[in-house]
């Protein structure tokens, strides 16, 4: 498995190389790696996209529950017309949002939140980007990841983006070093994940992958790949 060549965007979320799929205002990595987009020194970074991006959106709160909790000392949060916000949920800026975001959800800062996407119930999400369709619904933790269009995480799935003894995170079998102190995981589209499972930092899925119920998960994986053990 190359790094350069499956790692790419073209490759983990091919509808977004098609027309009318890309997402607008976000831009892709071409030729490199797509876990560039999670280094927020990079001016390419999700980052600094999301922030150059909300420059012109500017804050937007109409409509939204009045027990929904809304921080903009770093950031405005743009929820877009039409997205559903529910109760009691608390979101930081600066985020964007235009899909659904459930009851009790945590939505911290530089988390980007596209159309027909979900952030579920108790669930937390950190500097995150989730595609079209992409789902966490329920109890997750998605901190420092990528998700594809349709990739869902089942019940108490987390995404773990930071190593116990804090040092850099490598991707060893695919003999990687990435740079990042804090990276989660890469989704490739249609990636699905079983309850309570858990992905190491670092780790990277290829399109239609499989994760079973209540497995670690580490490294990077090629498209297709059922990962039992």
């Amino acid at each position: 498995m190359g790094p350069l060549m499956d790692c790419t965007a073209a490759t983990l979320f091919p509808s977004l190389t098609k027309s009318g799929g890309k997402v607008t205002g976000l831009r892709m990595p071409e030729k490199e790696p797509v876990w560039v987009l999670l280094d927020k020194s990079n001016p390419m970074g999700l980052a600094n996209q999301l922030e150059f991006l909300l420059q012109g959106l500017g804050s937007n709160r109409r409509g939204v529950h009045p027990s929904v909790t809304i921080d903009e000392s770093k950031g405005p949060v743009h929820i877009t017309d039409g997205s559903l916000i529910g109760p009691s949920s608390h979101i930081e800026g600066p985020s964007y949002i235009a899909g659904e975001v459930r009851h009790g959800a945590y939505v911290r800062s530089h988390s980007w939140i596209c159309r027909g996407a979900v952030v579920g119930h108790a669930t937390e999400i950190k500097h995150s980007l989730l595609l079209p369709g992409a789902k966490a619904p329920h109890f997750n933790y998605v901190g420092d990841s990528i998700l594809g269009r349709d990739v869902n995480l089942g019940a108490g799935c987390k995404l773990s983006n930071l190593r116990n003894d804090g040092r850099q995170i490598r991707i060893h079998n695919l003999n990687v070093d990435t740079g990042l102190r804090k990276f989660g995981s890469i989704l490739g589209e249609g990636v699905q994940i079983g309850c309570n499972a858990v992905c190491n930092p670092g780790t990277v899925l290829g399109a239609g992958c499989n994760v079973w119920p209540n497995v670690t998960v580490s490294g990077g994986h090629p498209d297709g790949s059922v990962l039992r053990e």
